[in-house]
């Protein structure tokens, strides 16, 4: 993985990088092909992800956590992806859940919810695109009316991780149509409940593994102790909380990108042409150095990015470089690694091909290539003021 990010762990943050990166191997690595045949959501492997500590990264130890920093949850994202992005994804975003309600002011979400998803006894997610809104978080229609002793919320979900199998959603809805924004609240709402409807899951092309799919919400009522963040402050939130999705996304295509040079690398060394390795030849050394290139480039955005996060600074500029970099060289630097190694590069044993897919994946996933541009381009006076010269 990057010498950058892990130089910058201590003993036990490496200790458990260790950990994520055995089990990557010796459980993700074999079985990540088979998932995507079978088109399905491997909850078996995220019990197994659990017993490894896996699920309750930044939890608190007090709650039973490993209390990590987000650096360590970067190194590990970037490792575990070398095997398989969907799995990983669908990973983070249930351990996601549990460190959002492990900062519950309830003793209910902090002691009964957060040991049940750090164990994978049950699933989460996180809910905010909808069909007709997705970067423009603020157009949800999704809508929560004032009821006795909570909310009635109505509306559907789409495009929601691990949506094909969570129990619990944190879900975002408009209080006020009128006030934009500022109407956003944030609540638990739990699968099992009446008014929940589950949809089906999407058939993704290379991220069955993600669980991707959507709800419905019926008249859905939720108890005003599961009111998470209300009107004026859940949109801050989920806004931080995206910054912190961009670059951990960042750095699990740095981790399919690493994987598919060192593969195009080791094919190149041992496959001969017209006397010598592959490897030897001008033109395939100097298109795997673009991709090296490209790829510290991309490792050195997520270190900073990541580490303006860890020390609670604005990352917002920082986040949206590392996955704007991300969405536009993954693709095509994947797409280099498998030309150098011919029609070989497509075999399903090679997994040059899912991470191909996966990386089309990232590049929709907490905002479009399309939408860092505009971040960065909103930003870029403040950050680039004339000089006067």
């Amino acid at each position: 993985m990057s010498e950058f990010l892990s130089a910058m762990l201590d003993r036990r943050e490496s200790e458990i990088l260790e950990r994520a990166r055995r089990f990557s191997e010796e459980f993700i690595r074999p079985n990540a092909a088979r998932w995507e045949r079978e088109r399905r959501m491997p909850l078996e492997a995220l019990k197994a992800a659990a017993a490894e500590g896996l699920l309750g990264l930044e939890v608190p130890a007090a709650l039973g956590g490993l209390g990590a920093r987000y650096l360590l949850k970067l190194a590990i994202a970037e490792e575990m992806s070398r095997a398989d992005m969907p799995f990983v994804f669908s990973m983070i975003n249930t351990h996601n859940v549990a460190a959002k309600l492990a900062q519950s002011a309830l003793p209910r979400h902090r002691e009964d919810l957060v040991p049940a998803l750090m164990k994978a006894e049950i699933f989460g997610a996180t809910a905010l695109s909808e069909p007709g809104a997705g970067s423009d978080f603020a157009a949800i229609g999704t809508m929560a009316r004032k009821a006795e002793g909570g909310w009635l919320l109505s509306g559907e979900k789409g495009w929601i991780t691990n949506a094909a199998a969570a129990d619990i959603f944190i879900t975002y809805a408009q209080t006020d149509a009128s006030a934009g924004w500022r109407g956003i609240a944030c609540f638990l709402v739990d699968a099992r409940r009446p008014g929940f409807v589950r949809k089906p899951a999407y058939a993704l092309m290379g991220g069955h593994a993600i669980g991707a799919g959507g709800f419905a919400l019926e008249d859905y009522f939720v108890p005003d102790d599961d009111l998470l963040a209300g009107p004026g402050t859940a949109f801050k939130l989920a806004m931080q909380s995206v910054n912190g999705a961009r670059v951990y996304v960042a750095a699990m295509c740095a981790g399919m990108l690493a994987a598919s040079l060192e593969a195009a690398l080791a094919y190149g060394a041992t496959r001969h042409a017209f006397g010598k390795p592959l490897v030897e030849h001008q033109g395939l050394r100097w298109s795997l150095a673009d991709v090296a290139t490209d790829l510290e480039a991309l490792r050195a955005l997520t270190r900073d990015a990541g580490r303006l996060i860890d020390e609670g600074q604005d990352a917002v500029m920082a986040a949206a470089h590392a996955k704007s970099l991300a969405g536009r060289v993954t693709v095509p630097r994947i797409s280099d690694c498998i030309q150098a190694m011919g029609a070989a590069g497509l075999r399903e044993e090679v997994p040059l091909g899912r991470h191909l897919a996966s990386a089309k994946i990232a590049a929709f996933t907490d905002g479009s290539t399309e939408m860092m541009l505009e971040r960065i381009g909103a930003g870029l006076r403040a950050a680039y003021p004339a000089s006067g010269r």
